[in-house]
């Protein structure tokens, strides 16, 4: 079954969609661009030709004009680019070309690029709101130089850094197409034998010989995938399925999916028969997987690989669980979880051994083969606003000769925006309201399944080629911390943000009239006047997940000791040894979960927003209409200055709340003078009263400390007795 549905794009001109159109262009530029990379490489063979050498011997004025004119054809800037490494190291040698034209770029590539910028605009026609993410935001910035070799630079840059790769985790929908381009990039002789997985609709397999080397393209060493067995928390035992059902085996991957476990379980059917269900997790876009497979570079090798260390960890689990061979199994995905269990359905040698007898992803993209068991039953679920499921480089037309185990369900839902409509959450409760009849069928299907289960395992994926993410200054000793929306790892770590502190001088008076009530919280001094500091932040990767983080607070002094010169020595004091700090007196966040933990972890008057930020160059540019609020303005010159730690203080009760955050990052101090605070006339309480009142929505700050990424832990709030 296939519920059509018209995509949120905008019209054309001439009555088509304009996302669609878009498409429709990047597809002819990169088979454009292939056909160029290809004539490159059969340029630089025919070079390379026996024959042409021999010729040259023979005949030399007139062979090695025609080797001219073939290495001009390859490197001249009207040619097929700037590049020769496509040709003899000899003949470059002869010719004086010995590598790259610097400053020029090949045609192939230059034409790659422009591909790229419709697919680009293609995604944003459907989903406007991803011109937010900060991902989207970088990669934009790559591509939208002034030339074509600068922006070609900067997505070189871009790839190598991995900082950059977490922030482009939500950007599923041009992994296809960022993979191919990468290709191109490279330059490497070899890859004339791509064929065409830049422009291609089915994703070529690294075991073909026609196709993309992935894990060469992704930049990671061929790994060991390996599965550890993990316990759960009494919390989480709470919510697992003791019964067999589609929609408990979802929920079961959506309380484990925070930290990528894979959860294996034995149930006994209606017959009397045990038989095995494999759950897996999808990424999850803004969240650290620490050296789990399941993170933004294993996506892109799920996607053109079935020998991924994705696949290898669950077959790991797999063998440590001890099921039986020939037993019967069912496999139930979420996104690329859901594309490592479809690569074992097409394993022969793993079908042989173990019989696959369904396959359920939800939004998870369908591909081309069939299992290598012609009786295992596939399902797909998607949401129609779903771009993951559905890459630009897919096949998106319904089969003519549909595999007659196959059922496909793509529907309409109500959840438009990116990365909303591709949360599990999300398509659980589409699959209670919306599409009732698509989880009727499958719970069908499942019937041998649906029984007591007897036995539940969870598995921690792991990446032996990778050290945890964050190594060494964020692997450090967590513990849970019990909150209304669950149990928090604390510290709670970042491991991409940027951050800009505008720190005001204010009156003393009016600073401690913000303070709460009790003579131990006073605010330091300079001079006569008070320091407060405006803190912007962009969380692009988080243990609590992405968010954004505006929070206006004033310097304190000792609770029980205050000295006149604290505030000057306390920078050289060790953070944790710190006697002043910063009272938080006003918060706003845009994540839910972000808030909980500032209020009843930190003590923080925190509370929920919408924002947007972008601190990752030298300009500030945040914006909350919700508060009424913008930061905008151009840093100056800045000099480095040393890590920022800070001691942030609230209050939870009639106690204060002493939290410790260490950062690690290359921090400048910039001058003020560039930056400017704008209110609304009808700016949200409190945060604009207090700003107000400190007089800061009509003064400049004195000084910017910046930082445009670095990472950062938090520590549990520890209670003062006042």
């Amino acid at each position: 079954m296939r519920a059509d549905g018209h995509a949120p794009g905008r019209s054309a001109p001439d009555g088509q969609d304009a996302g669609e159109l878009l498409r429709r262009c990047a597809r002819d530029l990169a088979e454009v661009a292939e056909d160029i990379r290809s004539v490159s490489a059969r340029t630089g063979g025919a070079l390379r030709a026996a024959p042409l050498r021999a010729s040259a011997r023979r005949h030399p004025r007139t062979a090695l004009a025609a080797r001219w004119a073939l290495l001009r054809a390859l490197t001249h800037r009207h040619g097929l680019g700037g590049s020769a490494t496509t040709v003899p190291k000899g003949v470059a040698r002869a010719f004086g070309a010995g590598g790259a034209v610097p400053g020029r770029e090949s045609l192939a590539v230059l034409v790659g690029l422009a591909s790229l910028r419709l697919r680009i605009a293609a995604l944003l026609v459907d989903h406007p709101e991803l011109a937010r993410d900060p991902g989207m935001r970088r990669l934009r910035e790559a591509v939208d130089r002034g030339r074509d070799p600068d922006a070609v630079r900067a997505l070189r840059a871009l790839f190598r850094d991995r900082g950059a790769q977490r922030g482009l985790s939500g950007l599923a929908p041009l992994l296809a197409a960022l993979l191919a381009l990468r290709a191109l990039l490279e330059e490497d002789p070899g890859a004339g034998r791509t064929g065409r997985p830049f422009a291609a609709r089915r994703g070529p397999s690294a075991a073909s010989p026609d196709g993309i080397g992935a894990a060469r393209l992704v930049s990671v060493p061929r790994s060991e995938g390996a599965a550890e067995p993990v316990g759960l928390t009494d919390q989480e035992k709470q919510f697992i399925a003791t019964e067999g059902s589609f929609l408990g085996f979802l929920r079961n991957i959506e309380v484990l999916s925070s930290n990528g476990r894979i959860l294996v379980q034995n149930v006994r059917g209606p017959d009397g028969v045990v038989r095995y269900v494999v759950q897996a997790p999808g990424t999850a876009p803004g969240r650290p997987r620490n050296d789990s497979p399941p993170d933004y570079v294993g996506a892109w090798r799920e996607l053109f690989t079935t020998d991924s260390s994705c696949t290898r960890s669950i077959l790991a689990a797999l063998k440590d669980y001890g099921i039986p061979r020939g037993a019967d199994l069912a496999f139930v995905g979420h996104g690329e979880g859901g594309t490592a269990l479809l690569n074992l359905a097409h394993d022969a040698e793993f079908c042989r051994s173990y019989r696959v007898t369904h396959v359920v992803t939800v939004g998870s993209p369908a591909g081309t083969r069939e299992p290598a068991d012609p009786r295992t039953w596939i399902a797909h679920i998607t949401n129609q606003h779903d771009p993951v499921p559905v890459p630009d480089d897919r096949n998106t037309t319904p089969r003519l000769d549909p595999h007659p185990h196959r059922y496909e369900v793509a529907y309409p839902g109500p959840t438009r925006e990116f990365p909303l409509c591709h949360m599990l959450r999300e398509y659980i409760e589409h699959l209670r309201t919306v599409v009732p009849e698509a989880r009727e069928r499958v719970d069908e299907a499942l019937a041998a399944y649906r029984g007591p289960v007897v036995r539940t395992r969870a598995y921690q994926p792991r990446d032996r080629a990778h050290p945890p993410e964050g190594h060494p200054f964020l692997t450090l000793p967590t513990s849970p911390s019990p909150t209304t929306v669950g149990p928090v790892e604390v510290p709670v770590r970042s491991y991409d943000s940027a951050v800009a502190h505008l720190c005001y001088p204010v009156r003393a008076d009016a600073a401690r009239g913000l303070l709460p009530g009790g003579t131990w919280l006073t605010p330091s001094r300079l001079g006569r006047r008070a320091l407060a500091v405006l803190s912007l932040y962009e969380h692009r990767c988080t243990t609590i997940g992405p968010y954004t983080e505006i929070a206006l607070s004033v310097l304190v002094d000792d609770l029980w000791r205050p000295r006149p010169y604290d505030l000057a020595v306390d920078p050289l004091r060790r953070a944790d040894l710190r006697r002043t700090g910063r009272y938080v007196l006003c918060l706003a966040v845009t994540s839910e979960e972000a808030r909980v933990v500032a209020r009843e972890i930190w003590g923080q008057p925190a509370m929920r927003t919408t924002a947007e930020a972008d601190l990752t160059g030298r300009r500030i540019d945040v914006r909350s209409r919700d508060l009424g609020l913008a930061v905008t303005g151009r840093l100056g010159p800045g000099v480095r200055c040393p890590e920022a730690d800070w001691v942030l203080y609230g209050r939870r009760g009639e106690s204060t709340v002493r939290t410790l955050v260490r950062t690690h990052g290359r921090p400048r101090l910039h001058p003020g003078t560039g930056v400017r605070l704008r209110l609304g006339t009808a700016a949200a309480e409190p945060l604009a009263g207090q700003l107000r009142r400190l007089g800061l929505d009509t003064a400049r700050p004195l000084f910017v400390l910046a930082c445009p990424q670095f990472l950062a832990h938090r520590s549990a709030g520890a209670l003062l007795p006042r």
